[in-house]
């Protein structure tokens, strides 16, 4: 069926996708934003474009079993969405979690795929990942499982075809482990996994990327009033990769970060967590797998059980940085009430389509996922760049491209996302993601 109107989309998919409730809300929020853009451009309806975008290339399932230290074997679910290669080779990580599931996965295959547009690099939309839960696994167990793994995976990846990298649950060292179990079973020793430790093909600040870009985007944000980081107080959720670079990168430029969290509850340190005090978070953290309540042990601050950290406190920035709608309604009422004027995202969708509009109605400056988080991405695509001219960029240099890339997203947003003297970054995002996406459809026929 050919989609010529634009309030067709929804419905279409959704009686398509039952019970993928993530998947479905992504799409929302993206077709409503370019509703407008497109009844101005009906050359894209005309080329069916909607219909084509939100329906992935394909929907890879396989089982992955795996010995455990006891000698069982146990067995999960693996998954690689190949959503959109129209500018480049599907590139996403992969998510080791229980959570994952087919909705989720297409949920973030989407997201990236105008995520990885705004980049300027060539990269299409995927995700991937298993249902398999990385908590409590000795090292064995992990690498056991990766290399189950990558057994289902390693005949629908290549340096040219699909370049997967890390997620929640996915690191370096399981990065190493899926690489090495592709070059035993294909051969190549070829860049298909980004993220890599730098020994064997890595790019420098692949692990701050994430954090810095987000702290990059939210810097040009703040521009756009005349003002800057020094002196702002920050809540952060989170507390693993994204959250500690991005405070880590806050500090540095003179911000005052109140909060972390993890899945147990949040911490609020008045004092400000300070370089010191994040470098005790890192390895609490990275090292010991501890919990974020043993830093209100040792710092002798507030722990709140089960908390979120947006009702918490007073802030001039929040950074949702830990999943998928951990921001509702609710909260954003509250931080706006309790004068929070910047939000930006380091998860992928953490706010809910109801914090979205009292963002918007209050006209906050509101820096959605897509834009914001894809520091990421963009250092994984100049990964991908060095491998295949076979070469290393030094520290500096990895970082100013990356920080060129984010004011060039913020760029795109303000062009595609002004309106009147205000930024809609959701508008800007998602139809300049959705342009060079649909154009290079376009020009490759119907395909």
């Amino acid at each position: 069926m050919i989609t010529n109107r634009v309030e067709d989309i929804i419905p279409m998919v959704m009686a398509h996708n039952p019970d993928q409730p993530e998947f479905l809300q992504a799409v929302t929020e993206v077709v409503g934003s370019i509703q407008p853009f497109l009844r101005q451009n009906p050359s894209y309806l005309k080329a069916n474009i909607l219909d084509r975008i939100t329906e992935p290339d394909r929907v890879i399932s396989f089982r992955v079993s795996w010995f455990d230290d006891e000698g069982d074997i146990q067995v999960n679910r693996g998954y690689r969405v190949q959503f959109n290669n129209a500018i480049g080779p599907y590139k996403g990580g992969l998510r080791f979690h229980p959570s994952v599931n087919v909705s989720i996965l297409k949920f973030l295959g989407f997201e990236q795929i105008f995520k990885n547009a705004l980049t300027g690099l060539p990269m299409g939309g995927g995700k991937g990942g298993a249902n398999f839960d990385p908590k409590g696994k000795s090292d064995n167990e992990i690498m056991r499982f990766c290399q189950a793994f990558m057994n289902g995976l390693a005949n629908f990846i290549g340096a040219d075809v699909d370049v997967p990298a890390g997620d929640i649950g996915v690191g370096s060292r399981e990065i190493g482990y899926l690489y090495g179990q592709y070059k035993k079973i294909r051969g190549p020793f070829e860049g298909v996994l980004t993220g890599k430790p730098l020994i064997f093909g890595g790019s420098q600040i692949r692990a701050e990327a994430t954090g810095y870009g987000l702290i990059y985007f939210v810097v040009e944000m703040l521009k756009v009033r005349d003002d800057s980081l020094a002196g702002k107080s920050i809540a952060i959720s989170g507390s693993g990769n994204v959250a500690q670079y991005a405070a880590e990168k806050a500090i540095e430029l003179g911000g005052k970060v109140l909060t972390l969290s993890d899945s147990s509850g949040t911490i609020y340190d008045p004092a400000g967590i300070d370089a010191e005090k994040l470098a005790w978070v890192m390895e609490l953290k990275n090292e010991r797998r501890g919990r974020i309540r043993e830093y209100a042990e040792h710092f002798d601050v507030e722990y709140y059980e089960g908390a979120r950290p947006w009702q918490i406190g007073r802030y001039d920035i929040a950074l949702p940085c830990a999943t998928q709608n951990e921001l509702d309604g609710e909260d954003a009422e509250a931080l706006v009430e309790n004068g929070t004027f910047l939000v930006a995202e380091g998860a992928n969708m953490p706010s809910t389509p109801e914090a979205i509009k009292v963002f918007h109605k209050k006209k906050i400056l509101y820096g959605l996922g897509k834009a914001a988080n894809a520091g990421g991405v963009a250092v994984s695509g100049l990964e991908m760049s060095q491998n295949s001219m076979r070469l290393s960029w030094s520290r500096e240099e990895v970082d100013r491209r990356l920080k060129n890339i984010m004011v060039d997203i913020h760029n795109q947003c303000v062009e595609y996302g002004t309106q009147g003297n205000y930024i809609n970054y959701v508008d800007g995002a998602n139809i300049a993601g959705f342009i060079k996406v649909a154009d290079a459809m376009i020009a490759q026929g119907a395909v």
